[in-house]
């Protein structure tokens, strides 16, 4: 779980540091990973795996970035292709319909989509949907939904919950939606088809060495 490949600015807080992972270190990241075998798939792969006994290579990971910032496109998105591998970002669209230049654009997103990337949901405006009405949760999941799935052409099926906040009613309606699954922050690499509506991610923290990322990736 990413959220800015970027070098934080000189006034970042100490959450916008950690949630910053810098482009050498990204890369770094992306490098070990190719050179130790493991290959990119997407949520789709990981889910009918889980449900149908689809076959995984041999050492998958599944590479997510959340919020849809514009240095996922600047940064992100480059380095991905020059190591071969695949993204999911989960896309806040209200930030893109008001030409938000922190956040990507459309055509950024239309590019992406088109180059092998996955672009699904996390609301319209990054709200915790815990404890609000169905129609409230309806406008900030599904409208968020169609406004990507109008651009790229193909449709959206996987969820990042806001701040991994959900309740019972948010996964109703996700499921009525007909979302195949989403993800929460919980830590976690194991998965279940019991569970596709809180698959767990592991957290790259901003200050990770590359030392304490291979740790995490094997789960220490």
């Amino acid at each position: 779980m990413y959220h800015h490949i970027a070098v934080p600015p000189p006034d970042a807080d100490a959450i916008r540091q950690d949630l910053s992972v810098t482009p050498d270190n990204f890369e770094a990241q992306l490098r070990y990973l190719q050179a130790q075998g493991y290959q990119s798939i997407s949520l789709y792969d990981l889910v009918d795996y889980l449900n149908r006994g689809r076959l995984l290579p041999p050492k998958p990971v599944v590479l997510t970035f959340d919020d849809g910032y514009r240095d996922a496109y600047t940064n992100a998105f480059p380095l991905l292709q020059k190591y071969g591998m695949t993204g999911t970002f989960f896309l806040v669209t209200a930030p893109i319909d008001q030409h938000n230049p922190e956040y990507l654009s459309w055509e950024q997103v239309k590019e992406m989509n088109a180059a092998g990337m996955d672009m699904e949901c996390h609301t319209y405006t990054h709200p915790d949907l815990r404890g609000k009405d169905a129609d409230y949760i309806i406008w900030q999941v599904v409208g968020s939904k169609e406004a990507i799935e109008q651009r790229t052409r193909r449709p959206v099926r996987f969820f990042a919950y806001p701040s991994g906040r959900y309740d019972d009613l948010v996964v109703q309606i996700l499921r009525s939606a007909h979302f195949w699954g989403a993800v929460t922050t919980m830590y976690g690499d194991t998965h279940s088809s019991e569970e596709t509506f809180a698959l767990r991610r592991v957290r790259v923290h901003g200050g990770y060495s590359l030392d304490e990322f291979v740790a995490v990736l094997h789960g220490q």
